[in-house]
């Protein structure tokens, strides 16, 4: 997608260069403000091409040189939301938090027509209570949080970054930027911690001890960040490892959290981020624990586990039938097959996820790192 077109509901980008990520981020910052309404105030109103209001903002739009905001829109959500008789679209990351500040939920919500949908919003905002907090960027709403005190606490996306960068520069010296993703929904980043090697010493010693190191192999730190300004992520710090010239990422378990809730803030964050070097130690002493759990049937045990993790079922079927095709059915620890199980990260970077999916990919999968792995050692053939 061109780069101009960041307006576009589906955009997202990926960087190289931790420069041209941080700059991109103030850009996209420079396009956008948060302000406050009565949620009891908000209006949706649906979009048609045949109607009077569509085709005046299709004019007002092309003389302001911005017509493709309003087409995405059209393609997309086909709403606006109304705010002080300021008539703004919404952008698809945007509905979940509507629909939240509406307290209504259910799948029959997608069936219905757009004036049917708006009509069903306006009834339930109506008698709303509190602020609304909204997201306008890029010339869209892309959220509808909660406007009171307890409610959403913005943690502005670039200085979440600028305060990483500096950390990792402060702590970690010789860090490298391993890559970036934006989307409107999610902004995420992995940093190499280079140099780091007191930080996997043990790990690696287990390795060795089991047989799986030697001089050759490649194993670093790395750390991603994701947070999202929409609802989906707080400020997550992810410890993880990179593994062999390919950089295969090995999720290291649960991540270190700060929520947009309470009054959360950038002093929070910089806590979180002291705390990195004992997050790597007790997750590295889980991943270390699973070297020791000897599975008769790591086959059946890994397409057991995919399904509980609730991974889709085309992904975790090629994953498990690569894994009997290079193992055959010898047995294996819970650690080899969960090694094994971090394809399904290489598969979805294969058929172009975007940053946003894989990050949500990677925690699901590290929630396996808890898991009761001999429970799922059961023989015979498994159905889906």
């Amino acid at each position: 997608m061109n780069a101009t077109m960041t307006y576009a509901d589906a955009f997202h980008q990926t960087f190289a260069h931790e420069s041209d990520f941080l700059n991109f981020l103030k850009d996209i910052q420079s396009r956008s403000h948060w302000d406050r309404h009565p949620a009891h105030d908000l209006e949706i109103i649906a979009l048609d091409e045949g109607d009077p209001l569509t085709q005046a903002l299709h004019r007002q739009y092309e003389h302001l040189g911005t017509e493709g905001i309003l087409d995405d829109t059209m393609e997309h959500t086909r709403l606006l939301l109304k705010a002080q008789d300021e008539l703004t679209p919404v952008r698809s990351c945007a509905i979940k938090t509507i629909l939240d500040r509406a307290r209504i939920s259910g799948s029959a919500l997608s069936q219905l027509s757009k004036p049917h949908l708006a009509e069903v919003l306006n009834r339930c905002l109506n008698i709303a209570r509190g602020n609304a907090l909204l997201w306008y960027s890029d010339g869209k709403i892309s959220a509808v949080h909660g406007g009171d005190a307890n409610d959403y606490a913005v943690l502005e996306i670039p200085e979440l970054f600028q305060h990483a960068v500096q950390y990792l520069s402060d702590h970690f010296p010789g860090y490298t930027f391993a890559g970036g993703s934006f989307d409107h929904s999610m902004v995420t980043a992995i940093w190499e911690l280079t140099d780091q090697d007191d930080l996997i010493e043990t790990y690696r010693t287990a390795l060795a001890r089991h047989g799986l190191l030697d001089d050759e192999t490649s194993i670093r730190p790395a750390v991603r960040l994701s947070t999202s300004n929409t609802g989906i992520s707080g400020a997550n710090l992810y410890p993880m490892l990179l593994e062999g010239a390919g950089s295969k990422i090995v999720p290291l378990g649960s991540p270190i959290r700060e929520n947009h809730k309470n009054g959360a803030d950038l002093t929070q964050f910089d806590e979180n981020l002291v705390k990195l070097f004992a997050q790597y130690q007790s997750n590295l002493d889980t991943l270390t624990e699973l070297l020791d759990i000897e599975l008769a049937y790591p086959a059946n045990v890994m397409q057991a586990v995919l399904k509980e993790l609730g991974v889709g079922k085309r992904l975790a079927m090629e994953v498990v039938e690569q894994y009997r095709a290079q193992t055959g059915d010898e047995p294996d620890t819970a650690h080899g097959v969960y090694q094994a199980m971090t394809e399904v990260l290489f598969l979805l970077q294969r058929d172009g996820a975007t940053g946003t999916k894989i990050a949500a990919m990677e925690e699901i999968l590290a929630r396996a790192l808890k898991m009761r792995w001999t429970a799922y050692d059961l023989p015979g053939e498994l159905k889906w």
